[in-house]
């Protein structure tokens, strides 16, 4: 007898199975997974249907669960890792893809063959079907983003900014984002070439990426991908042509690129060799300079104090779940107090760095508070020697709904949702007074 031919998509859903493991069980970063083993070997479509599908049970895995909670017997963290995997990938094609029956239950089915998991394709089997055959549709509007957002998210969101808003940003994180990016020049001529729509602040959006390296002007380093709201703190610094500028915690180099293209003369710290590595080559392939220093920002210092300095601090990133739905399943409340006290010391640092009269710019991809605000606010409270310089309308061309009535700014990925959304990013703009 002849063997049974694999269903079609097989290799693709095994992969999206290790993938969704590695996240969820080993806590492994997404973008890190997919490197590490989503889809060796497959063709680049496979490889984009890998993380399409990888990515649609994380951004849903609050609504998938509770379906299929309502089709077990016992508890889903009770069962084999692989089953949890094959069952919620599952239904994130037949309820969120809305992948035909026949494709989906079948392929996923078996991604449990062999490693010991043959004995778990009935009951998966049948789980799925029993989904198929229900008709389930997916969740919208409210009902969606509250389901799918983990309640410590949900609660403090509210908090910040009111239910109405946490609701809007949880809907934000369910649709797939646009691609943006940061031009050198011409941003016009590229908006032809690429196809792509211009935004109000200069940058351009592409509805539709596709393979980033294969796209008209990456070799020829004419542009750099950026989201439309991480290339706003650094506009905060106003024209820094030949001036001295810091960029602490560089990488991967987004800023950095900025503050090059604007003319500036930048030193970027960054701890991480490798990091710093791949900086160095983003700004090899851009065509731009900066002094590379890999050193902890806490205890190197320059040989002069600098005229600006931007503290890119680490964070959360909660504010980049819509390009990141990973970071909700991989962070809690604990992260959030353990960043607060590494961005007070890089705070405190970016001071000591900062000549009489320069400016510090403060930036975090994180929608909590304790992370943007609050350490301002710690920061002054202290005694340190600087100031608030408010954040107008004005500062912020092109997206004027980002200055705060408190001075600072302030993006949500609610923001421009008909266009697409954008991240969700907090800066604050300071100026060094003289002291010790």
């Amino acid at each position: 007898m002849a063997p049974r031919e694999a269903p079609a998509g097989l290799p693709a859903r095994r992969a999206a199975a290790a993938v969704l493991v590695a996240v969820l069980e080993r806590r492994r970063p997404l973008d890190e997974a997919l490197a590490e083993g989503g889809g060796e070997g497959l063709e680049g479509r496979d490889r984009a249907f890998v993380r399409l599908l990888v990515a649609t049970a994380l951004r849903r895995l609050g609504e998938i669960d509770a379906i299929l909670g309502e089709c077990l017997s016992e508890p889903l963290e009770g069962a084999h890792p692989r089953a949890r995997a094959a069952l919620r990938l599952g239904v994130a094609q037949l309820v969120h893809l809305r992948t035909p029956a026949h494709a989906a239950v079948s392929a996923t089915v078996e991604t449990l063959s062999g490693g010991g998991t043959d004995r778990l394709k009935g009951l998966v089997n049948a789980v799925l079907r029993r989904v198929a055959r229900d008709g389930r549709t997916a969740l919208a509007g409210a009902a969606a983003a509250r389901r799918n957002t983990p309640g410590w998210l949900w609660d403090s969101w509210t908090r910040a900014y009111g239910a109405d808003q946490a609701a809007a940003i949880g809907l934000a994180h369910l649709a797939e984002p646009p691609l943006d990016l940061a031009v050198k020049d011409d941003p016009g001529g590229w908006a032809e070439r690429l196809g792509a729509t211009p935004l109000p602040t200069g940058a351009l959006r592409l509805d539709q990426g596709g393979v980033v390296a294969a796209l008209p002007g990456y070799d020829a380093g004419a542009w750099w991908v950026q989201d439309v709201a991480a290339g706003l703190p650094v506009r905060l610094f106003g024209d820094v042509a030949g001036a001295r500028v810091l960029d602490l915690c560089a990488a991967p180099g987004g800023k950095t690129a900025q503050l090059a293209a604007a003319g500036a003369a930048v030193t970027a710290v960054e701890l991480s060799p490798r990091r710093s590595a791949q900086l160095e080559e983003n700004l090899r392939r851009l065509g731009l300079r900066a002094a590379i220093v890999t050193a902890d920002a806490l205890v190197w210092r320059p040989d002069a104090p600098a005229d600006s300095i931007l503290v890119d601090a680490p964070c959360s990133a909660t504010g980049t779940v819509r390009r990141h739905p990973d970071i909700p399943h991989l962070r809690g409340p604990a992260d959030v107090a353990r960043l607060a006290v590494l961005q007070d010391r890089l705070l405190d640092a970016a001071v000591a760095m900062a000549r009489p009269g320069g400016r510090i710019v403060f930036a975090t991809c994180s929608l909590q508070p304790e992370e943007g605000p609050e350490r301002i606010a710690a920061l002054i409270a202290h005694g340190a020697p600087v100031a608030l310089e408010p954040i107008g309308p004005a500062d912020v061309p092109g997206c004027p709904e980002a200055a705060t009535p408190d001075g600072m700014l302030r993006t949500l990925p609610s923001f421009w949702y008909d266009r697409g959304g954008m991240d969700g990013f907090f800066a604050a703009r300071l100026r060094r007074l003289p002291g010790n």
